[in-house]
């Protein structure tokens, strides 16, 4: 359920605003239970995924680090290359 909650921060080009939306609607599904909400939940289950969104990108905005930013595609690298030695391929 919650595989599009990725690191978000210190990449080079940062997160887009779709990454963003990504990862909270993955942390909203996992703390409500809902896969897809009711009718009845949709316009809560929305609105949290905004307000979610809307603070995680405020708070990958003002996040300093030292380090030099990490590649996205160096990174998705690194982690296939780890997946394939954990479960062979």
């Amino acid at each position: 359920m919650c595989r599009n909650i990725r690191t978000l921060y210190n990449f080079e080009p940062p997160a887009t605003e779709a990454e963003i939306h990504a990862a909270s609607l993955q942390y909203v599904r996992k703390i409500s239970g809902f896969t897809k909400p009711s009718r009845v939940n949709e316009a809560a289950f929305a609105e949290a995924v905004d307000d979610i969104a809307r603070i995680s990108a405020r708070f990958l905005a003002a996040l300093e680090s030292g380090a030099a930013p990490k590649d996205r595609i160096e990174e998705a690298a690194k982690a296939k290359a780890r997946s394939a030695h954990r479960y062979g391929a």
